[in-house]
């Protein structure tokens, strides 16, 4: 058996790994932008930003960080607490399946307790199978919102401006 992922909170020093890791991101997406600079520069803003954390992992035999995670977190008027999101999680395609994504799952939930939120949430594409399939072996459901008097799924909805 292998030595488990390792996987930490970033510093500032990280950037270029970070922004290396999102433009890698935005590249399995499909796009090209926003352009290397930008993203790199909104890296930077970010990690200067108190309601923003990112973390890194690395499979266990290597130094370089092969996966990123990035939490936001908002107060809530309906939790009266925390709300982390997940806006992104991403691992390079040679290390999936590795442990590296459900560590940094673990280590963004232990991220939002420390900080004191009581829900996580993310998004993610329905035909995107395995990412659906590690998010709920780890606890995520279709239905965070817990309003009794409304069943269903809950809906991510969004609109270009």
């Amino acid at each position: 058996m292998s030595d488990p992922p390792r996987v930490w909170r970033a510093q500032s020093r990280e950037s270029e790994d970070i922004a290396r890791l999102l433009i890698a991101f935005r590249e399995w997406n499909g796009s090209h932008t926003p352009s290397a600079e930008a993203m790199h520069a909104s890296v930077c803003r970010l990690l200067e930003d108190p309601g923003t954390e990112f973390l890194l992992g690395a499979c266990a035999d290597e130094a370089v960080p092969c996966g990123v995670c990035q939490l936001r977190f908002r107060h809530s008027v309906w939790t009266s607490s925390e709300d982390c999101w997940i806006e992104d999680l991403f691992i390079a395609g040679a290390a999936r399946r590795r442990g590296v994504g459900r560590a940094l799952l673990q280590l963004a939930l232990q991220r939002a307790i420390a900080r004191g939120a009581l829900r996580v949430e993310l998004d993610t594409n329905e035909t995107n199978t395995a990412a659906i399939a590690l998010y709920e072996s780890v606890g995520f459901s279709a239905k965070s919102k817990a309003h009794a008097a409304h069943p269903g799924r809950d809906v991510f909805m969004g609109r270009r401006l």
